[in-house]
């Protein structure tokens, strides 16, 4: 029976068996907001790969390609090419004694980075892929659907009293300014969203969104030519 748990709590010896899945969480630690911790992204990709049946769930990454969000302090990020490797790396060696690794991605600037290793480790014969923590109607950063989110994971973590809205704009019309100035240049408090109604009981109906769609989708393991997992249609939404 392929080995469940998590792989920091294994000795060796417990693995000489087969090992099908590992699930590795991908996250950042970036400002997200005055209201919410800086390693959001992490905890998030942390619970959902925590929550998925029958793997053997890694340590997460915890620092991605967080550049965009610079301007504010606290933010620590490793660039996508850094990221690249350490994916590609990552990869390789957990492939010696596992049979696939899942990438379960919590911050969308790792994107770029995740398709590239990706792309490699498959051309190289390994059976990797990756998933987004993504979920309809999102919005972009430190609105409403990820401060839900952490008031159902880790209300304690949350200074709701600190939540205040930030640029609402669609992310489309932001993305120029986005590119040239980073998260500063288009929102002064680092929110592109409304946090003020969120809620843990939206959140837990948010988090039983994407355990559902990564579950169906690991399940079905059909990676498509960018390496990410198929979803279900109508699973594609934003959470960054």
């Amino acid at each position: 029976m392929p080995h469940s748990g998590h792989l920091d709590d294994a000795v060796w010896p417990d693995l000489v068996s087969h090992v099908s899945t590992v699930v590795v969480p991908v996250g950042s630690l970036e400002q997200h907001g005055p209201h919410l911790p800086l390693d959001t992204d992490t905890t998030i990709a942390d619970a959902v790969s925590r929550a998925l049946p029958h793997v053997l769930v890694a340590p997460p990454i915890a620092y991605g390609a967080s550049g965009e969000h610079e301007g504010f302090p606290g933010t620590v990020s490793l660039g996508s090419e850094a990221l690249e490797t350490v994916l590609v790396e990552y990869g390789r060696s957990a492939c010696r004694w596992a049979d696939r690794v899942l990438f379960v991605n919590g911050h969308g600037g790792n994107g770029p980075a995740l398709v590239k290793a990706v792309a490699l480790l498959r051309y190289e014969a390994r059976d990797v892929a990756w998933v987004p923590c993504a979920v309809p109607g999102a919005d972009a950063h430190a609105g409403r659907t990820e401060t839900s989110l952490l008031l159902h994971l880790s209300p304690g973590r949350v200074r709701l009293s600190r939540a205040e809205p930030g640029n609402t704009e669609p992310v489309a019309r932001l993305m120029p300014r986005l590119r040239e100035g980073g998260m500063v240049a288009v929102s002064a408090n680092g929110v592109l969203g409304d946090p003020t109604g969120a809620t843990a009981a939206e959140g837990a109906q948010i988090f039983g969104v994407l355990v559902h769609t990564v579950t169906k989708a690991l399940a079905r393991w059909e990676p498509g030519p960018d390496g990410r997992l198929r979803c279900e249609p109508g699973a594609d939404g934003r959470l960054q």
